[in-house]
């Protein structure tokens, strides 16, 4: 009998034992990993590979920030990615840490506000960086790529303002495409080819210049193919009609108002317009967005845009009443 008890006292001893130490294995791997306990600035200094970036944020003014609050997430190139740069633009790092300007737009550019995790990145995304312009960010194959030429080759550097990825690039801000040059109403007529009997016109009239002024102007503009038909009603030569630059200033300053009316603008029915040479026309605007001039003029082609005002392109010539 007593030595049944103690089997029985051995067998829950060890059952407590084996219990105890399952739960206390349980308990360590549950545990959570050591919280961060330096900045984004700090936690990069400990790193050892971030010696650039590092002098370059500090260049620029960038470093007292990236120790602030945040949260940030820092797309973080290493000295070897910073040395292939330098090397692309084949300038020192004395050089680039002198152009504060240019380090602050790009360091900007690789910082994003709030943490952004890895695990959070599950398909392409175009955030907008500090500097005001979107990276965009694509995982592919198990890695993370910044724009199509940088890598996250070490992703999750907690600090504890923020979060840190490692990337093997130097990332540059694109370069915005230059907004077009507005042509003004001359360059514009010049342009599109088919007027070039009102320019001459315009030019004959000494009414070239003006119409290149700020303005703006609204401008019913004839075509070539208006102007034919013109000659051939009033039995002339392109020649004579050029040749009366005061009937042809009256003829042109007709066709022209102060201001800039879109098509948009009309009201349906008749509008009536004050041109420059003190007598009105009627523009009519109809429902199904005809519109046409005096009765006679179709507008075949509206709001062409340019610097100094807004063209309508018409078919007939308008002759003001005598």
């Amino acid at each position: 009998m007593r030595t049944r008890r103690l089997l029985r006292l051995s067998a829950a001893v060890l059952a407590f034992g084996v219990l105890a130490t399952t739960t206390m294995s349980e308990a360590v791997s549950a545990a959570p990993a050591s919280a961060p306990t330096g900045d984004i600035v700090a936690t990069a200094q400990a790193a050892g590979q971030f010696t650039v970036l590092l002098e370059a944020a500090q260049a620029a003014g960038l470093a007292s920030a990236l120790q602030g609050p945040g949260p940030f997430t820092v797309f973080a190139p290493t000295d070897a990615a910073f040395g292939a740069l330098l090397t692309k633009l084949g300038v020192t790092k004395e050089q680039l840490l002198a152009n504060t300007t240019l380090l602050t737009t790009v360091l900007k550019y690789h910082v994003l506000s709030g943490a952004v995790p890895s695990s959070a990145i599950t398909g392409p995304v175009g955030p907008v960086t500090l500097e005001g312009r979107q990276m965009l960010i694509i995982p592919s194959g198990g890695k993370i790529m910044i724009n199509g030429v940088a890598t996250v080759v070490a992703a999750d550097v907690e600090a504890t303002n923020g979060v840190i990825h490692v990337i093997d690039q130097v990332l540059i801000p694109p370069t915005p495409a230059p907004a077009p040059t507005q042509l003004d109403i001359v360059d514009t007529a010049a342009a599109a080819g088919s007027f070039t009997t009102l320019l001459a016109a315009a030019q004959a009239a000494g009414l070239a210049d003006a119409l290149r002024g700020p303005g703006p102007f609204t401008v019913f503009a004839p075509t070539d193919a208006a102007f034919k038909t013109l000659l051939r009603r009033l039995h002339t030569t392109p020649a004579k009609l050029l040749s009366n630059p005061t009937k042809l200033a009256s003829i042109l300053k007709y066709h022209v108002v102060s201001g800039e009316v879109f098509s948009s603008q009309l009201k349906l029915g008749r509008n009536v317009v004050t041109t420059l040479n003190g007598r009105k026309i009627v523009v009519r605007k109809f429902r199904s967005g005809r519109v046409t001039v005096n009765g006679t003029a179709l507008v075949i082609k509206a709001n062409v845009d340019a610097s100094n005002g807004v063209i309508h392109v018409i078919n007939r010539v308008l002759i003001p009443r005598s």
